[in-house]
């Protein structure tokens, strides 16, 4: 026996899931107990899910007002309120647009103001040997325009960074505090024109992706936390499942106004966010991509060219066109030969963006630990530090490092947009004669869209050495800067890049081997590898390209390059984004379980310990539950003693409940004197329904009674009332304290707060039917901010006023068996947007409660690892 438990424990630390647990003995804290603690464990080096994250509730709570609503609905109306929905996104769709123009508007300005001047006074200095004036008014712009956006970050923390991690947490079902707000939106889109204005390596295309979505999260709720006056009677879209809608869509708009790629957008939102979805969102999704899209085109075109309706310019980040010289018929954009050169870049981009996502995630560890927890102003320093080093780097480089190249040199088929002159305006010729131009210069100073075309459409060549000095520094400082305090893209840094990696490539195998390549394509080419190695996307990242792109073409050699980048790096790390997810301690559910999770049951990870109310109870003891717990939502039981009987000579249900309370056994007799203590104002009573003439119900049947009569009667009086026959006390016996609960539905600790604030209850003496009665507008009316309990006034109510939950609960949530595998209960609860799934037996009894938590990918492993032991 000795040998087998030996030979068991061996294999166990053999397994990856367990390895630790058995094998290392000086680890005395569960994963469970790290995860309430919030700690952080150094030696493996993984963050666990914090708890404190409050779960959207997708599940529609079907109750007594709802379906009122729904009585009450005909068609006309239907189709009224399907109206209102279309405008609504159409409305976000043209308003990401007007945010994407204003946007970019003010980035081109400040970048163009900015580079003017300096450029005139290097051009000037370069003579006269005053560098270091032209050093210190490029330092005075950059470090201005950050101190502005770290200090609009100081006012909501949560505008920091892409947003791209919140968004996806959010569609996929994790509400992150403040994320969606007005302010968050203020800050985001006045930042962001300062971050990229300012020189830092980052875009503004991630943030126009988070001003999207809180574009689309607010516009249809007409109402503001931040300005609370903005407060219209709009009763429409009062839910987390209309917002996650409207979300959605604006995520979408926010791809499509950046990338030009309406189709590209809602692949994005169907890839990265949503973990629900049906045909009627795509349609209205693609709808309001198609409004930004098209918004923005129409005012950028006027604006820029002077031509209004020619939609010349479709997004905020164009590629260009790659065409042939007209004429040339030996040249071609790609072939089969370059397929094998675009695989082995694909492998060197996965390679480099695990590399980035690596060295990212160190630095920001370290500012989790090192810089976050000090005072705020420590992190405008951090900013200015970044912006400082960014400044002096790109002048340094420009000056000391830069080549000069003949501008007439032989072209290799790069001919570029029908803006050949834009591509020869931007070149810079510091320390050049008229016919050269500087090749870092003309990378750095300018914006990164126009670097971007340079690499991609340039006639003239770049130096190798420029090319891998110029991917170098921008690898290390994009990497550097993704974290810091302000608003941060990471898609035009990558790009670009990946581009410069890209023309090496195609430079070498063109000049130095003298073959016959489209060194744009292989730009392009670059840069979606690069691009592809650090966010790990494959279907809405090779439309949004193909979509920037406007060449088909391209299709299948970008497919190719990201799908390899995407398993390269995913041999390594995860995507970015995904990182940073894990970094804030977001329990986000992936989009499936992996199959040894299946050696679990819903009774190994549900959570035993209930918090329940009965259907008719006291104020005080609703008031005590809501103010001793943290719990979103309670069980609505009775006590069925009539199988009281059966229950104690199984006692199957007894040894399920006491399987999962070995260490603290917590009875409602504890549980109801912790209520108790909490309320000092209330003298204590027990918990209890006062409905006497029910009281024989409870009373066992006398044997001869027909079964069938008391099962119909029953029907009628789903909520039979309880008595116990004494106060709870901790001489209950086991049994007692663990009485088989009826389950009857779920109610949401909102709906009991509103029902205590409006006075929803009736006293000892009389029916229920006479508690006042809320309709669905009422119990809905303070969406998203529901009132707190500590804001009920305690002493407008009787503590001995009872508050019937029926009309208001759920009494149709979904539950599963206790037998029901992992991969069910997962699949349930992630497609259907739950936010709780209670575990009921086939007796109709509750045994346990799933929540997000119990579901997140370290809870389950550490069950595994649980269960291996058990074995």
């Amino acid at each position: 026996m000795h040998h087998d438990t030996t030979a068991k424990m061996a294999g166990c630390c053999r397994n990856c899931f367990c390895c630790q647990c058995c094998c290392r003995e000086t680890e005395t804290r569960t994963p469970e107990e790290l995860t309430i603690l919030g700690e952080i464990r150094d030696e493996e080096d993984e963050i666990l899910p914090r708890k404190d994250y409050e779960s959207l509730d997708y599940d529609r709570c079907i109750n007594e007002p709802y379906v009122e609503v729904l009585e009450g609905m005909d068609n006309k109306k239907g189709r009224k309120y399907e109206a209102v929905r279309w405008m609504m996104v159409f409305v976000i769709g043209v308003t990401v647009g007007l945010v994407g123009l204003f946007v970019d508007f003010f980035v081109h300005l400040f970048t163009k103001v900015k580079f003017s001047l300096v450029g005139d006074s290097i051009e000037k200095c370069s003579n006269n040997g005053c560098l270091t004036l032209s050093l210190l008014e490029l330092l005075s712009f950059n470090m201005a325009f950050i101190f502005i956006a770290s200090v609009l970050i100081l006012v909501e923390p949560v505008a920091a960074g892409s947003g791209i991690p919140e968004i996806k947490s959010y569609l996929n079902g994790v509400k992150i505090p403040g994320i969606v707000r007005l302010r968050t939106f203020l800050c985001k889109a006045a930042g962001v024109l300062f971050s990229v204005a300012g020189g830092l390596f980052v875009g503004k295309e991630g943030p126009m992706i988070h001003s999207g979505a809180i574009v689309g999260a607010g516009l249809p709720q007409f109402q503001s936390i931040t300005f609370k006056r903005i407060k219209f009677d709009f009763p429409y879209f009062r839910s987390d499942r209309d917002k996650r809608d409207f979300v959605s869509a604006g995520a979408a708009a926010g791809v499509a106004a950046a990338f030009g790629a309406p189709i590209g957008g809602t692949l994005f939102s169907l890839e990265e966010g949503s973990s629900f979805w049906n045909q009627a969102l795509t349609w209205k999704v693609l709808f309001c991509s198609m409004s930004a899209t098209f918004t923005l085109n129409f005012f950028r075109s006027g604006i820029n060219f002077n031509k209004w309706g020619s939609f010349q310019l479709p997004g905020l980040l164009n590629f260009g066109e790659f065409k042939c010289p007209e004429g040339d018929k030996t040249c071609h954009l790609w072939t089969a030969v370059d397929l094998a050169f675009f695989v082995l870049m694909g492998v060197v981009g996965g390679l480099l963006g695990a590399l980035f996502n690596c060295m990212n995630k160190i630095l920001a560890k370290y500012r989790m630990r090192h810089i976050h927890p000090k005072a705020k102003f420590i992190r405008v320093l951090e900013s200015l530090l970044v912006a400082m080093v960014t400044t002096i780097v790109i002048f340094s480089a420009s000056i000391l490092l830069g080549e000069c190249r003949d501008l007439s040199a032989p072209p290799t088929h790069n001919t570029t947009l029908s803006g050949s002159d834009e591509i020869n305006s931007t070149v810079r010729q510091f320390f050049c004669s008229n016919k050269t131009y500087n090749d870092m210069a003309t990378l750095f100073f300018n914006s990164q869209e126009a670097a971007i075309h340079q690499l991609f459409h340039q006639d003239g060549t770049f130096s190798p050495v420029t090319l891998s000095l110029f991917f170098l520094l921008y690898f290390l400082l994009a990497c550097w800067t993704y974290g810091v305090s302000v608003p941060s893209g990471l898609f035009v840094p990558c790009l670009l890049c990946g581009a410069a990696f890209g023309r090496l490539i195609a430079n070498i195998l063109s000049v130095k081997l003298g073959m016959d390549i489209y060194s744009g394509t292989f730009a392009l080419i670059g840069a979606a590898a690069f691009l592809g190695g650090v966010v790990r996307m494959t279907i809405s990242l090779t439309v949004i390209l193909i979509e920037s792109t406007n060449e088909i073409t391209f299709g299948l050699p970008i497919m190719i390059t990201l799908m390899v980048a995407k398993w390269t790096g995913d041999f390594f790390n995860r995507g970015i984004y995904d990182i940073h997810v894990q970094l804030k301690g977001v329990p986000l559910l992936e989009w499936e379980t992996e199959a040894e999770m299946d050696k679990l049951t819903a009774s190994d990870i549900m959570e035993p310990n209930l918090t329940y109310v009965y259907p008719h109870t006291r104020v005080q003891s609703l008031v005590s539950i809501l103010r001793t717990t943290v719990f979103h939502a309670f069980p609505v039981v009775t006590e069925n003693r009539l199988n009281e009987r059966d229950f104690m000579k199984g006692n199957i249900l007894v040894s399920n409940n006491i399987r999962f309370k070995k260490s603290s056994v917590v009875s409602r007799a504890g549980e109801q004197r912790r209520r108790c203590q909490s309320m000092k104002s209330y003298p204590s009573s027990e918990l209890r329904n006062v409905c006497d003439e029910q009281s024989a119900a409870v009373e066992p049947a006398e044997e001869g009674e027909d079964l069938l009569q008391q099962m119909l009667e029953r029907r009628h009086a789903p909520y039979p009332n309880l008595y116990p026959d004494q106060s709870p006390s901790e001489e209950w016996t086991m049994e007692e304290r663990f009485r088989p609960l009826t389950f009857h539905g779920l109610i949401l600790r909102s709906q009991l707060v509103n029902l205590l604030i409006r006075g929803v209850c009736y006293s000892e003496n009389q029916s229920s039917a006479t508690q006042p009665r809320l309709s669905y507008a009422e119990m809905t009316e303070d969406y998203p901010r529901y009132p707190d309990i500590h804001e009920v006034d305690l002493t407008q109510l009787s503590p001995r006023m009872i508050v019937d939950v029926t009309p208001y609960m759920n009494t149709s949530p979904y539950t599963v068996s206790p037998n029901t595998r992992i991969s069910q209960v997962f699949n349930l609860f992630r497609t259907m947007g739950l936010r709780h799934l209670p575990v009921v037996n086939a007796v109709g009894e509750i045994v346990g409660i799933i929540t997000r938590h119990n579901l997140t990918h370290e809870f389950l492993v550490a069950k595994l690892r649980q269960h291996y032991i058990t074995i």
